[in-house]
């Protein structure tokens, strides 16, 4: 019910400006078209869950770079993003509660 997912749903805020984090993901599609960062169709999202260690996940895939970031994709159908990771903080993966379901 809504208790449930209140517990889950976490809003990540910046801690330099204390504004909510957001990063704009493309629209869900096929790996390889992922990967050269061309399609400008997408979802501007807030709400994600902060994952420190990438062996958090069982059947999660990424791309290759996009500039300073690896988009997260679904590691069975390979279909994405479902999230994102940024090289330059090694610890971090966003996982967008919009795309995915947890079970």
């Amino acid at each position: 019910g809504s208790e449930k997912a209140s517990v889950l749903q976490h809003r990540l805020v910046c801690s330099s400006c204390s504004l909510p984090l957001q990063l704009f993901l493309p629209s869900m599609r096929k790996k390889p078209a992922l990967a050269d960062g061309s399609n400008p169709d997408g979802d501007l999202l807030q709400d994600h869950w902060l994952v420190n260690d990438m062996f958090t996940f069982e059947n999660v895939g990424f791309t290759k770079d996009v500039g300073n970031i690896k988009f997260l994709v679904c590691a069975d159908c390979e279909i994405g993003p479902i999230g994102w990771h940024c090289l330059d903080d090694k610890n971090s993966f966003y996982v967008a509660l919009e795309r995915v379901s947890h079970e």
